[in-house]
């Protein structure tokens, strides 16, 4: 997952009381398992975890955390764990806030503590995103945000039309290349840009349609199918035709975040964070942003699941500590300022259903329904070469230098060489 810079910077230090929560007791010593800790993310640009931190460091003074933030990008973010994680006992990362799609990954090479599920109050979270915490019946880490895409319109200019929000790609096609241009706009964009965004918009382009990219547990693949042509092809066609505009293939996600705050899209496919930004004062679209599930051939469609987990590294000097860190950090209190400071979904399945809550963020309801029927991405402990085989023969076809047919034949044949290397 990418951090990403929202309205609304938390500068509120907690002190949170953590129900069911073991405070800190004796003087913490790496022959316990307990003292301070190093905390590694990709760029915190919300301004809203260091208070969360602090709050820990307040009220747990012999384990402090150290917040070591990595670079913006998913991918070199990763390089950089990748790179401590390899370190032999060496490494100074003892608790990775990683992308839910690395957990296997991570698992597999050895990288990542097993950790014991009756510690963290699993139960409690939103079903489906527990599995992206788990390798070979295990748990490797603890789901901290989850995430689902959305897609976002311009409320206004629907009720002008009369129109609901699309609920089918013909719906989305007919609007975005009839109704924007009367309005001088292009539209729809997405994450096009060749990086891991583009695994994303892909994915879940042939979920919507019925298919799959890999089979369960990344063992093989099944790309070759009338669903993956038909999920790429919507993309596809969408270009060619131009109401997915070519500054798409240009865009990340805070690329075409600034579009639609812009006013210059009618639709977007994003994560909910770019809600609080869309809606808020300095956004040319104020107040007249609305988000509905993702629009499939016959109905809603399918996201993919996103989101962060929180991992113990295997060369922690002290995973006591760092088991203590997530059960606060995945606590319902703290949680709740996971959203209401970052704006980020949090993993608490009782926070969807808080009536103040929905009334201050009114996609809750809807994200609830997306992340429950969420598929993760490319579940394999080769992730990132999956992820990479499939961005280069997606952008190849977006551009036109490959058929959506032989783009579908290359995808199976190139996942296959993945998944059994």
């Amino acid at each position: 997952m990418r951090w990403v810079r929202v309205a609304g910077r938390g500068l509120l230090v907690l002190a949170v009381v953590v129900s069911g929560y073991v405070s800190a007791g004796a003087p913490a010593t790496s022959g316990s398992g307990r003292g301070p800790l190093t905390l590694a993310t990709a760029g915190d640009l919300t301004g809203y975890l260091g208070p969360l931190l602090a709050g820990w460091n307040r009220t747990h003074p012999d384990e402090k955390v150290t917040l070591a933030e990595l670079p913006d990008s998913a991918d070199e973010s990763r390089a950089q764990m990748e790179t401590d994680l390899r370190e032999d006992g060496a490494g100074r990362f003892d608790v990775l806030n990683i992308d839910v799609d690395w957990t296997s990954q991570f698992a597999a090479a050895g990288w990542i503590r097993a950790l014991p599920p009756s510690r963290f109050a699993l139960n409690s979270f939103l079903r489906p995103v527990v599995d992206t915490a788990t390798y070979a019946g295990r748990l490797y880490a603890v789901p901290y945000v989850t995430n689902a895409g959305l897609l976002f319109y311009r409320k206004d200019i629907l009720a002008k039309e009369g129109l609901r929000p699309p609920r089918t790609w013909t719906e989305l096609e007919r609007d975005a290349r009839d109704v924007a241009p009367k309005y001088g706009l292009e539209g729809y964009a997405g994450q096009l840009l060749t990086y891991e965004g583009l695994t994303v918009n892909v994915a879940e382009a042939v979920y919507s349609a019925g298919g799959t990219l890999l089979s369960e547990g990344g063992s093989a693949a099944a790309a070759d199918s009338a669903a993956t042509r038909e999920g790429l092809g919507f993309l596809v066609e969408g270009v060619r035709e131009g109401w997915i505009p070519e500054a798409a293939l240009t865009y990340k996600e805070q690329e075409s975040k600034q579009a639609f705050e812009d006013g210059q899209v009618l639709f977007m496919r994003n994560w909910p964070y770019a809600y609080a930004a869309a809606d808020s004062a300095g956004s040319s679209v104020a107040g007249e942003v609305g988000a509905v599930q993702l629009p499939g051939p016959d109905g809603p469609g399918t996201s993919v699941l996103g989101g962060s987990n929180l991992a113990v590294a295997a060369h922690s000097e002290h995973p006591e500590s760092a088991e203590r860190l997530i059960a606060y950090l995945t606590s319902e209190p703290v949680q709740r300022q996971v959203l209401t400071r970052g704006s980020l979904p949090p993993v608490r399945a009782s926070l969807y259903r808080d009536a103040a809550l929905v009334r201050r963020f009114p996609y809750l309801p809807k994200l609830r329904t997306a992340v429950l029927s969420a598929r993760p991405r490319l579940k394999s402990p080769r992730y990132d070469q999956a992820s990479l085989v499939v961005q280069a023969i997606a952008h190849d076809a977006l551009t036109g230098r490959e058929t959506t047919a032989s783009a579908a034949r290359r995808l199976a044949r190139e996942l296959a060489a993945v998944a059994g290397s």
